[in-house]
C-alpha cells in the first residue's frame, strides 16, 4: 500500500476543498478532554510561529472544546472538519511568542 494513500485526504482545489500546508499532525483518537486540549498545546509550543498543527480527534467533545481553548489561548483556527462519521480534523496556526 502506498504510504501517501493512508494519509487523511487534504482537498485539492480541484475538488472544491482546500487546506492550508500542515506542518505537524497530532493524532488524539482515543483520547478524552483535557488531554487532546493539554496535548494539543504542548504540540503547539514546540512549532515555530506561523506553523500548521492538524489535530485529529474522535471524542465528540474535543471538536468543540479544542478549538474553543485553544482560540482563546490566541491560537488562531483555521478549520474544523469532519472526516468521516466518527473523527475531525482542527487545524491551527500556531501564534507569536509573547
Amino acid at each position: 500500500m502506498d504510504p501517501a494513500s493512508s494519509e487523511i485526504d487534504r482537498g485539492t482545489p480541484e475538488k472544491g476543498m482546500w487546506s492550508p500546508s500542515v506542518d505537524k499532525e497530532l493524532n488524539l483518537k482515543g483520547k478524552i478532554c483535557p488531554y487532546t486540549f493539554i496535548e494539543s498545546m504542548l504540540a503547539l509550543e514546540e512549532m515555530e510561529t506561523n506553523q500548521v498543527l492538524r489535530v485529529i480527534v474522535d471524542y465528540p467533545l474535543a471538536v468543540c472544546d479544542v478549538p474553543r481553548s485553544l482560540k482563546n489561548e490566541g491560537y488562531e483556527i483555521l478549520e474544523v472538519t469532519p472526516i468521516n462519521e466518527t473523527d475531525w480534523a482542527i487545524l491551527v496556526r500556531n501564534k507569536e511568542v509573547e
